[in-house]
């Protein structure tokens, strides 16, 4: 029953992989630079990794706007945000995920009586302003530091453009990274307070019962990379503006960076070490971000070539995402507890600490740390057999390219 109770947190993991997998290699793949199949897997595993080591920060923030005490709860909550993002993502519209997941909280809320924190939604929705226009400075910034470098360092173009091609991929990498450890809470968040499961010893480390969760949550947004991110990659790539290779570097690097900073608790606390306040760990909006950054370049090389009508577009559906989140939860959680008779929550004051209690260690019985074990082995396997295929593939595609260009060489003697 737990792992049914997972799908609706699967699929929203699906819909966040095939929607925001565009906010780090879009602008890549829409110059040309970077292949789809390349990005979608440097994207995969360094989401993963982001969100294991680095995605539990976000995930309390979220926790604070709404705690879900029950799974039948957390399961529509991630049902009705999944819907939502993979209605948006079949008219190619990058909405925001964390607003999705937001207005699904709040819709929550509203259903069982809880009261929705003031201060933690106004720390989100400040994050949602800042995060573009901090995305957009960034990436002016850097721009003219990129152009700055091309002009004195009077490199070979074609020598300037492998070093791009080179820093798409790393940068790619790191962004992928901040991707997985900011939005990760969006996918499971809502899972973590109503689920426990038995420590996962991997031999080499241990995962407790919320890694377990946030790598579930990173595989199946690995999946949605992999099978659905092209449609919306050429959207953000190349519809809103055209990006030169050195731009499309500057970009992902700019968004990775605000997605980094707001989910460093490392860095949170070294600023307040420093007197100053600390950075909120909240989950931003890396739709938002993205569009910022592309935006800022537009500006600062001239309005004209920037495509307002898909930015129009992109704007209403950040407006409708939370709106329908919020309100198609509200009648999911009625439809669940009146027909289905299931258990969606209560007012968290209802609830007694013994009660929660036996409520998590009811679902620690279940030995799902074991199928994830399981499970883990068998994609280490099979995900070793695939990149063996892979080089052996890649090696063949240029041994021909070799040979094609040796036979028209020696044609054309």
């Amino acid at each position: 029953m737990i792992l049914f109770f997972l799908t609706s947190g699967l699929f929203l993991g699906w819909s966040l992989g095939a929607n925001d997998a565009s906010h780090i290699f879009g602008s890549a793949v829409g110059s040309k630079m970077v292949t789809f199949r390349k990005a979608a897997i440097i994207a995969s595993v360094f989401f993963i990794l982001g969100a294991v080591i680095q995605g539990s920060g976000t995930s309390h923030t979220l926790g604070k706007l709404g705690a879900i005490n029950a799974i039948g709860g957390s399961f529509t909550l991630a049902l009705a945000a999944a819907i939502t993002i993979y209605m948006m993502t079949k008219f190619a519209l990058p909405i925001s995920t964390t607003q999705a997941i937001v207005g699904a909280i709040i819709g929550w809320n509203f259903f069982t009586g809880n009261h929705t924190d003031s201060t933690t939604l106004e720390k989100i929705v400040i994050s949602w302003i800042a995060g573009p226009i901090i995305g957009a400075v960034f990436a002016v910034l850097l721009y003219i530091v990129v152009k700055k470098f091309k002009n004195s360092a009077r490199i070979h173009l074609i020598r300037f453009e492998s070093y791009i091609k080179t820093g798409l991929i790393v940068v790619g990498a790191f962004g992928a990274y901040s991707l997985g450890a900011n939005n990760i809470a969006n996918v499971m968040g809502v899972f973590v307070p109503a689920f426990h499961l038995k420590d996962l010893d991997l031999w080499i480390f241990t995962l407790n019962s919320s890694q377990q969760l946030l790598l579930i949550g990173g595989l199946a947004v690995a999946s949605g990379i992999i099978t659905y991110s092209w449609k919306v990659m050429e959207t953000i790539g190349s519809n809103i503006l055209e990006l030169s290779s050195e731009a499309a570097l500057v970009v992902v690097l700019a968004q990775s960076l605000v997605l980094f900073i707001f989910s460093s608790t490392g860095l949170s606390n070294l600023i307040v070490k420093t007197g100053l306040p600390p950075i909120p760990m909240v989950p931003v909006s890396s739709s938002q971000v993205i569009v910022g950054c592309i935006l800022g370049i537009g500006l600062y090389k001239g309005a004209r070539n920037i495509n307002f009508k898909i930015l129009g577009e992109i704007g209403l559906g950040w407006i409708i995402s939370p709106v329908a989140s919020g309100l198609l939860t509200f009648f999911l959680l009625f439809f669940m507890k009146n027909i289905f008779g299931i258990n969606v929550g209560s007012k968290v004051e209802s609830i007694s600490n013994s009660e929660q209690t036996n409520n998590l260690s009811m679902y620690g019985q279940n030995d799902v740390s074991g199928i994830i074990k399981y499970f883990l082995l068998g994609l280490l396997i099979f995900g070793t057999i695939g990149m063996v295929f892979y080089v052996l593939l890649e090696n063949k595609k240029r041994r021909e390219m070799q040979r094609s260009e040796e036979k028209f060489w020696k044609n054309m003697k």
